[in-house]
């Protein structure tokens, strides 16, 4: 069968490799897909925003599963685009996909359905916004409601902080129609873990524990990013904590969305804060976590299209979900200067020292393919992720690995998963 995968990330990478070990697959593309994932792939000129492009594509080269990576494709509704046209898509429609696109109806749901979260109210006009923090408690956070490149969030320490907060999201609009809206929260104190989980909209199959470095230095100094690291399995998720999400987070939610008319087929991205009250949701995504698939998709033992096909037709009940029993650390190898201003266009060498090497991976994140060779072409470059026995073990490895591949600029922190090290 012939597969298409939309995006040109890290994500899609580890999306792509995933499908690659498929035997039922004779033909990736992947729209627009960049230097790395060119070596899996048939890399396609068509942006993910552009669905006709897309769904016209998918109709001439007889794609059977089209598989979307991005939110913001998502949000905008490809996947109705392409049902419209009779297309095989794995993903949420976009009524579904509010989940993540907007924070307001996500926190609403959550109170409504009496899933745990922090408390919160929402605005849609700056002077009632700053009329409320002249008294809430601080620290409090601040949140654009639509997609903001997951750094549409501020924590803020005191009164004056949040007012410059209200401003830029919601006057100067620095990160677009995404702060029209804005959701201010309880701050919330503890560890931070995702779980990443199929759902068919009514079955969900959970994947694994992670945990993401958002922060871009050391010692989680710095502004935040996109992630600049993962590791995976959390070992802070313990089976005590699994089992109160199971009952009052996951299947709630996917009910909720049923209830409401939006049932959801795909990944929903459980964003966790481990509370002293216990686990509380932080936030939902839609898809697949960036990083989180780099130290996820690896593990996966199961055939990805077949947990496509089920979430689809509805049968993931029926589907047996394995992982390796390993751990995985990606150690993100970005441009300096990221995430404000960096350069691109830097020629990466020594990419070939992957190949053939087991439990070692180099996911492509911004990079193009040229003459001469592959080339930086964003802020985050590459994912260099790695297996091993334990966290510690897959660690070691990971870091061995980012010094095999150089570039002009290149940066990285070197505390990812140090934690683990700790406890």
């Amino acid at each position: 069968m012939k597969v298409l995968v939309v995006g040109g990330g890290g994500r899609e990478h580890a999306i792509c490799e995933a499908v690659s070990r498929s035997k039922r697959v004779t033909k990736i593309y992947c729209a627009p897909g960049n230097g790395g994932i060119a070596e899996l792939a048939e890399c396609v000129p068509i942006t993910p925003m552009e669905f006709s492009k897309l769904t016209s594509f998918a109709k001439e080269e007889g794609i059977d599963l089209t598989i979307v990576g991005m939110d913001d494709p998502l949000v905008g509704g490809i996947v109705d685009a392409f049902e419209a046209e009779g297309l095989r898509v794995f993903g949420p429609r976009k009524n579904a996909a509010i989940l993540e696109g907007s924070k307001a109806f996500s926190k609403d749901l959550m109170k409504k359905y009496n899933i745990p979260t922090a408390a919160y109210e929402t605005f849609d006009d700056a002077e009632k916004a700053l009329e409320y923090l002249e008294s809430a408690k601080f620290p409090i956070v601040l949140k654009a409601d639509g997609l903001a490149l997951g750094k549409g969030v501020l924590i803020c320490q005191d009164l004056d902080e949040a007012k410059a907060g209200v401003k830029q999201i919601m006057q100067d609009k620095k990160f677009g129609d995404a702060g029209n809206h804005m959701v201010i929260e309880e701050f919330m104190t503890g560890r931070e873990v995702s779980m990443l989980s199929f759902v068919d909209g009514r079955t969900i199959r959970l994947m694994s524990s992670a945990q993401d470095h958002k922060r871009a230095g050391d010692g989680d100094t710095g502004l935040n990013t996109g992630g600049m690291g993962n590791f995976s399995p959390s070992p802070f998720y313990t089976d005590e904590i699994d089992r109160y999400c199971r009952e009052h987070i996951y299947q709630k939610t996917v009910d909720a969305m049923a209830a409401e008319g939006r049932p959801f087929k795909g990944v929903i991205f459980f964003g966790l804060m481990l509370t002293e009250d216990g686990p509380k949701v932080l936030e939902y995504n839609a898809r697949f976590g960036d990083p989180e698939a780099q130290v996820v998709l690896p593990r996966l033992k199961t055939d990805i299209i077949d947990i496509c096909d089920a979430c689809i037709d509805g049968t993931l009940s029926d589907l047996d979900l394995e992982f390796e029993d390993k751990a995985a650390v990606c150690v993100v190898l970005a441009s300096d200067g990221y995430p404000l201003s960096y350069e691109k266009g830097k020629l990466i060498t020594g990419l070939d020292t992957f190949k053939g090497k087991e439990d070692y991976y180099c996911f492509h994140a911004g990079t193009k393919k040229t003459p001469e060779g592959i080339v930086t072409n964003g802020g985050r470059v590459l994912g260099i992720t790695a297996k091993g026995d334990t966290l510690k073990q897959a660690r070691e490895r990971a870091y061995e690995a980012t010094g095999w591949v150089d570039f002009e600029n290149k940066y990285m922190r070197h505390d990812i998963g140090k934690a683990i090290e700790e406890e």
